[in-house]
């Protein structure tokens, strides 16, 4: 598996972005457990500034179209670790699809690869985004 392109730093971010989302979903598998949605947003937020740099994350959230996004996402994270973990979460879940809502066709485009299921996670990632729709996508 050829990752020549990735730097070293990028790939430890890669791993703790897995992380962060692994226990993200463990969280909410164990009823919105604290303690792990609180680690799963360090690591991801750590794994992201990881991949793409200090500078170009703060960018990121700083954005003038990503702050109502921005502002959800932290107060999620706030909400959770103030002991409120479904509420925090769907707050957070809200920031997440405004900050990276423009993402989601792209990633829909590699899952689309999946055999079996691949082709209906595109559809759900697409019509999640708000994306346009590809000609070669029937939506």
């Amino acid at each position: 598996m050829p990752t020549m392109w990735l730097s070293d730093s990028q790939k430890v971010g890669v791993a703790f972005c897995s992380g962060g989302g692994f226990f993200l979903v463990g969280g909410v598998i164990m009823f919105f457990d604290r303690a792990m949605l609180a680690m799963g947003n360090i690591l991801f937020l750590l794994g992201l500034t990881l991949i793409i740099g200090l500078q170009k994350t703060a960018v990121f959230f700083a954005r003038r179209q990503k702050l109502k996004g921005t502002a959800a996402f932290a107060a999620g994270i706030i909400l959770i670790v103030l002991r409120w973990p479904l509420v925090g979460f769907l707050i957070e879940l809200y920031g997440i699809f405004v900050l990276f809502g423009d993402f989601f066709s792209t990633i829909g485009g590699f899952a689309g690869n999946i055999p079996v299921v691949g082709p209906y996670i595109q559809q759900a990632l697409v019509r999640a985004g708000g994306g346009r729709r590809n000609a070669e996508l029937p939506v």
